[in-house]
């Protein structure tokens, strides 16, 4: 299972395991008072369990969110170390021409 979908697979887990609860418990053989009772029950544990699993998904997604944003700024600091560096090179190796403006210009 992967990082990225262990959340919704959590959530989607618990919804059907509530279900499944919720189905067995209307077909056991009790009172309609006990059942509801049970049912009621189950819903809110099914509720608390489907809480816990959304603040875990949230959670998880605000973690992703800011490892994305530090590597997009890490990102943007190697780009501009990049541009530098070309700059460097690049006046180093080959210097302007004087009129290399005026001569671009005219063949344009």
């Amino acid at each position: 299972m992967s990082d990225e979908h262990s959340g919704t697979n959590v959530v989607w887990f618990l919804t059907g395991a509530a279900l499944g609860a919720s189905i067995a418990l209307l077909l056991a053989p009790q009172t309609g008072t006990e059942t509801r009772r049970l049912v009621k029950r189950r819903a809110v544990e099914g509720r608390s369990a489907l809480m816990r699993g959304g603040r875990e998904a949230y959670e998880h997604g605000r973690e992703l969110y800011e490892r994305g944003k530090e590597l997009a700024d890490e990102a943007s600091g190697v780009v501009e170390r990049g541009k530098e560096a070309v700059s460097k090179v690049a006046t180093r190796v080959r210097p302007p021409a004087k009129g290399s403006d005026e001569a671009a210009a005219e063949t344009t």
